[in-house]
């Protein structure tokens, strides 16, 4: 009887300990997560702008966005976007592969790889805007070995603007996905791929038949984070060129922000927000789907 009164008791501390670790971060999520999205839900129906006078306008706020210009351009650059995903997802599993090999300073090639993620976004900005400008090391580069004749401001020009960003974003966010893999490649059992390598199979079928198979879970993981933050681009679009040149690399988060923020029309600015969190809503449920159907079949 006492016995079990020690038990009851240990595991009531174990979870009040819990909910006392977990408290700040909840309450933290609660006041800059829920609390905005629960607040923003009636917002969208009004014309709140913090100095007139609100009032209720119905669906008049979607109505407006539907016929945006500038808001359906920036749903579609930020469409667009999402073209990084694959591609920030297959080099990261390469390069989580790499650094997950037993050589001499390869934690020094996982802290390199891994320094772009925790750099200040205005740092990145000062150092790519430089890179990618006229006079930059970028056009020096390709000039010099015959890819490009004649100078390019990546940045301001409407042509190369968005995909320049894209790039920094790949950049930027390779090392935290590897580190994702490699945390997966490091539970996959070693004894199936040194009994692959003993039936003869090469480095390409092992990462084809045994290794990719059981990343599933972290792949699908990553697509999807990736896949959402993609969407909802913000600070390099914002740092480096804020939409411009025109509407070349305007995103649907820089958009309402200014819509918010610049215009001070939150209404507006929630409505819009919800018709985002709708689009990012149904590539995620997709997502969701394709995997539960099975995924990417490497076989």
């Amino acid at each position: 009887m006492g016995k079990k009164r020690t038990v009851g008791f240990s595991r009531f501390s174990e979870v009040q300990t819990a909910w006392l670790f977990m408290a700040p971060g909840l309450l933290l999520l609660a006041l800059f997560t829920f609390w905005p999205i629960i607040f923003s839900l009636p917002l969208a129906f009004t014309n709140y702008s913090v100095i007139g006078e609100t009032s209720f306008v119905g669906l008049d706020n979607f109505k407006r966005a539907f016929s945006d210009v500038d808001f359906i351009a920036s749903i579609k650059n930020s469409l667009l976007y999402m073209i990084i995903v694959p591609f920030i997802q297959i080099i990261s599993i390469l390069m989580a592969i790499l650094v997950n090999q037993k050589i001499a300073g390869i934690k020094f090639f996982r802290t390199a790889y891994y320094i772009p993620v925790v750099t200040s976004m205005v740092a990145v900005a000062i150092i790519w805007g430089w890179l990618m400008s006229s006079n930059g090391v970028l056009n020096y580069l390709l000039m010099s070995v015959g890819l490009l004749d004649e100078k390019i401001n990546w940045l301001s020009d409407k042509d190369t603007a968005l995909w320049a960003l894209m790039f920094i974003t790949l950049w930027k966010g390779l090392g935290y996905y590897m580190m994702i893999y490699l945390a997966g490649l490091q539970a996959v059992p070693t004894d199936c791929i040194e009994a692959a390598k003993i039936d003869g199979a090469s480095n390409f079928q092992i990462i084809r038949k045994i290794i990719l198979p059981l990343l599933k879970p972290y792949i699908f993981f990553c697509t999807l984070i990736s896949l959402m933050a993609a969407i909802r681009v913000f600070d390099e679009v914002f740092v480096l060129t804020s939409g411009g040149p025109g509407n070349a690399t305007l995103t649907s988060s820089v958009y309402i922000y200014q819509q918010g923020f610049e215009q001070f029309e939150f209404g507006y600015s929630s409505a819009l927000g919800l018709i985002v969190s709708f689009i990012i809503m149904f590539f995620s449920i997709f997502i969701f789907v394709f995997n539960k159907k099975g995924g990417v079949n490497p076989y």
